[in-house]
């Protein structure tokens, strides 16, 4: 990759900031900055750009229409601006190497030369043919296993690891991007996956017992570590920040001693070197606190001060260890919201009197990659909900304000307009409705639960639907080409009529109607032509959210979404998918899923209202599916799937605040459909996610049918039902994965499918594909569904032998 400068071209698309005046959110009037660095600093930062160029240029890259110097290209000028932004901005910590062609765990992966054999790679540095094929299969071999970073909907690909896995110093990306930064003229701080947290969300590789203690293996990557360590040092690096964000969930003491052991065996590298253990996402529990803090070597710690704020308190009452560096991340990583500077500022002079002036650095409380770009490029969002916004361009600002302040150096206009906005917000009549409210509230006392147990329903839904043995269907989306986007845009623009528009997806319905009829699927979907997004879609018809342009966030490789904003009380208006569903319903004779999103997904994939707890508006949104659950059902679908991709995703980080979260989380969910007669089949769905900690809850949502990601888990999931869980209503493990684009065979997906038999009995068993097919093209679509139905109708005939 090349590294000189001058392919740092700062296009004026990329970043609308000039390099001394940042523009707040708060004001028209642009903000003159010091150039003097201030105490601050930046966990990390959104890659794909504020228009999604990286997007762009991967997608290009993977279709063979651009070349690995031109996706090269693309990316460094999108790190040389966000670089040149902090540094004008006047941050004093820069992250680099918190840029990734895919996920910053398989960086590290590649990092280790951890690869898994079946990729074939024979060592030197890791180029994009092993890498991408690790993050997306290709033609031979299936793609590593993609689950949730913690509690966010971003998707990190899991390490693979064995007791003879060998590790080498087999990607140098981190040196070479300090090295990018620093030929700009830039010091930054080069960000690393710890080792103890890499370790820890690996998983045994294929083959392997599921019991192997991954942390034995921590002696050998300590040494890769060292020669990277030791380059960075060479390169000119003052500062590295290890990332273990593992610190803030329950430990145990072995696993505590291994941060222990790892950053002593480590202190010999660091001379010279100053060292930050950075965390986030959730307090950090005493013991780990402890462990951490009472390290050597370590110059710094971070730690997220907006979700946790126990730890706030840990630090005042167990004290700072002295001559350390607090990097207090008081400015959220996590959501869109301004910051409530008045108050940030308080427990920064708070922390102030506990740590010292000198070593207090102001900080965001995690990466603001869980956040949208650039606000300056949202001309069209309404002004005064525009005011109560940041993204992560005016969070680097507001990080600045508050260090300037701390140094007495306090911009009155800046935290006067500041003050103003989150006046605004708080008095604003468009943010409650008291009826919703009212609604919401009478809900907290019930149960709200299907009166008829599981199996009666399924017997009686079976006499209306006569499905066979181990339908068939799909998730939901079919493939979202680009005359069906073009077909949306104009519409949205105003360059065609109602009638056009509603003509050109009654024919992409009917196009996805006749595909699955002439494929044989059992039951069918609608494929969701006139849909952006699972959650933008219902948002855009819900009262209380707010809509960006060009608010995308990255959720895996190349895959953003634009998560709706949920300022106020929410409520429908109207009925928001019984024209269409009814619609497909008429064009066969099939059962055609209804489909919708359910609150907790909604919740877990919107930026939320931080002014109430976020059950409240779960229940609000709840109320809102039901009335359209109850409308499909009296317009005649009898199969209606309330997609909950990310129950899981949203359960706390801490054992100890599970239990409150799934009981109205799994409340939430029964509230939608309580109201449904015994013939109404209920379907829902969730996918890469970790379930077996939380099936006792999946099953308290008491859902005719669940189907879930399997293909990719090395059918974990199917070790809960082996291990004696008891489960009666409907299940369908995916039997392959959307997300890549290789194509099972027949064979591949009856084994896969067999595997399932063993354990789960065939009348309950569903046969679908792992989640929805928008991101796919027919080309790979078509010969997958063809394959799985066949596998279908292959175990239908051997079962039947059997008898």
């Amino acid at each position: 990759m090349p590294q000189n400068s001058s392919f740092c071209v700062l296009r004026t698309f990329l970043w609308p900031l000039s390099s001394l005046l940042v523009f707040s959110s708060y004001s028209s009037r642009p903000l003159l900055l010091h150039r003097r660095k201030m105490a601050s600093h930046v966990v990390g930062y959104p890659r794909m750009g504020p228009k999604r160029e990286l997007k762009f240029a991967l997608e290009s890259f993977w279709d063979g229409k651009s070349s690995a110097a031109d996706l090269q290209k693309v990316s460094q000028d999108l790190r040389c601006s966000i670089w040149k932004q902090m540094s004008d901005a006047g941050v004093k910590y820069i992250p680099s190497n918190t840029f990734s062609y895919y996920d910053q765990v398989l960086d590290a992966t590649a990092m280790l030369g951890a690869v898994p054999q079946r990729y074939g790679w024979s060592g030197g540095e890791i180029g994009f043919d092993t890498y991408f094929s690790m993050a997306r299969g290709n033609a031979s071999v299936p793609a590593m296993e993609m689950t949730k970073w913690f509690d966010t909907n971003y998707h990190y690909i899991v390490p693979e690891l064995a007791p003879d896995t060998k590790f080498t110093y087999a990607s140098h990306k981190a040196v070479s991007e300090y090295k990018e930064a620093k030929a700009l003229g830039i010091d930054t701080v080069p960000v690393l996956i710890g080792p103890v947290t890499y370790l820890l969300l690996s998983k045994p590789a294929k083959g392997v017992e599921k019991a192997f203690p991954l942390l034995s293996l921590l002696g050998n990557v300590l040494p890769v570590y060292k020669e990277v360590i030791a380059e960075l040092k060479a390169a000119g690096a003052s500062w590295v920040q290890f990332d273990e964000p593992t610190l803030v969930m329950d430990l145990d003491a072995h696993q505590l001693e291994a941060f222990t052991k790892a950053y002593s065996e480590l202190e010999s590298s660091f001379s010279g070197l100053n060292v930050l253990i950075e965390t986030y996402f959730a307090d950090v529990p005493s013991e780990a606190y402890k462990t951490i803090t009472s390290l050597n070597g370590i110059s710094g710690f971070g730690f997220d001060l907006v979700r946790g704020t126990k730890t706030l308190d840990l630090i005042k009452s167990s004290g700072f260890p002295i001559g350390k560096y607090l990097f207090a991340g008081v400015v959220d990583g996590r959501n869109i919201w301004a910051n409530d500077l008045a108050a940030s500022l308080n427990t920064l002079n708070d922390l102030e009197a506990v740590v010292g002036k000198d070593k207090l650095v102001v900080s965001t409380s995690c990466s603001l990659m869980h956040t949208a770009v650039d606000l300056v490029n949202e001309t069209k969002l309404d002004a005064e909900i525009k005011s109560w916004l940041a993204f992560a361009a005016q969070k680097v600002v507001e990080v600045n304000a508050l260090a300037k302040a701390l140094a007495g150096h306090k911009d009155e206009a800046f935290f006067s307009a500041n003050a103003a906005a989150q006046a605004s917000r708080k008095s604003s009549p468009r943010v409650t409705n008291q009826e919703v409210q009212k609604a919401a509230a009478a809900l907290k006392g019930s149960d709200h639960r299907r009166a008829t147990d599981v199996s009666a329903r399924l017997d009686a839904q079976q006499k209306k639907l006569n499905l066979p043995i181990l339908p068939t269907t799909t998730i939901g989306s079919f493939p979202q080409t680009m005359d069906l986007r073009r077909v949306r845009r104009e519409y949205k623009a105003n360059k065609i009529s109602e009638e056009e528009y509603v003509n050109a997806i009654k024919e992409e319905i009917n196009k996805v109607v006749k595909l699955q009829e002439e494929l044989d699927i059992d039951v069918l979907v609608h494929g969701e032509p006139e849909r952006n997004d699972m959650v933008e879609y219902f948002g855009e018809q819900l009262s209380g959210f707010a809509f960006t342009v060009n608010g995308w966030v990255q959720s895996y490789g190349s895959r953003c979404v634009k998560p709706p904003i949920i300022y106020g009380d929410v409520s429908r208006p109207r009925p928001m998918t019984v024209f269409w569903s009814s619609m497909a319903q008429s064009m066969t004779s099939h059962p055609m899923k209804g489909m919708l999103t359910g609150p907790v997904t909604i919740l877990n994939w919107s930026f939320v209202r931080n002014d109430q707890p976020r059950f409240e508006t779960c229940y609000q949104i709840a109320l809102a599916i039901k009335k359209e659950v109850e409308d499909l059902e009296a317009a005649g679908i009898q199969v209606i799937q309330i997609d909950e991709a990310a129950l899981r995703e949203g359960l706390p980080l801490r054992k100890s605040e599970q239990a409150f979260y799934l009981d109205w989380a799994v409340h939430s969910f029964r509230i939608t459909n309580c109201g449904v007669k015994d013939t109404t089949q209920i379907h829902t769905h969730m996918c890469y996610s970790n379930f077996n900690d939380i099936i006792h809850s999946i099953i308290d949502m008491d859902a005719d049918v669940i189907t879930i990601e399997n293909s990719r888990s090395d059918e974990k999931l199917l070790s809960v039902f082996r291990e004696g869980v008891k489960y009666g209503a409907g299940i369908g493990p995916g039997v392959y994965d959307i997300h890549s684009p290789r194509i099972p065979s027949t064979e591949e997906i009856a084994d896969r499918i067999n595997k399932m038999l063993a354990v789960l009995e065939s009348k309950i068993l569903w046969v679908n594909p792992d989640c929805g097919l928008k991101t796919r093209k027919y080309t790979e679509v078509k010969p997958a569904l063809t394959n799985m139905v066949s596998a279908a109708k292959l175990l239908r005939e051997q079962l039947a032998s059997a008898k």
